[in-house]
């Protein structure tokens, strides 16, 4: 059975990091993939408080976005902060999670979670465009506890 440590292997790390890095080049936003193993409560609930533990709530424009999965629990979550939440379409997470639960089912976590990411970062691209001096606030490598 997999863990959040050996859920992707490490070809689909490399390819889920190269997404983010894809996804933030042209925008100021910042974008996250956390993994843990179990989830015990809402999903949701738990990725705000690895959100406020990571800093990603601490993004000079409140843009940052976390894809927060539990791999044994079945369990996924997208958080966007204040800033990128107030602009995306109504529903537009739901609909990322939708298709990634599509995608986990159907055997293909890592292409759906690539094209959500891909996702993403268009509406930060869209709202949050890259400006001189944006740096890069936060790793593109998937976390895990």
């Amino acid at each position: 059975m997999s863990t959040a440590a050996t859920f992707f292997t490490e070809e689909e790390k490399k390819r889920i990091a190269d997404a983010i890095g894809d996804a933030e080049r042209m925008t100021s936003g910042e974008i996250r993939v956390h993994l843990e193993n179990f989830c015990a409560g809402d999903p949701y609930k738990r990725a705000l408080s690895i959100f406020e533990k990571i800093g990603l709530h601490q993004t000079k424009q409140r843009n940052g976005v976390l894809f927060y999965i539990a791999v044994r629990s079945h369990k996924l979550a997208i958080l966007g902060d204040e800033g990128i939440h107030a602009v995306v379409p109504a529903g537009f997470w739901d609909n990322i999670i939708a298709q990634l639960q599509t995608a986990f089912g159907e055997g293909k976590a890592a292409d759906g979670l690539c094209e959500a990411l891909r996702q993403a970062g268009d509406q930060l691209k869209a709202h949050f465009p890259f400006q001189e001096g944006d740096v890069n606030e936060q790793p593109d490598h998937i976390s895990h506890e």
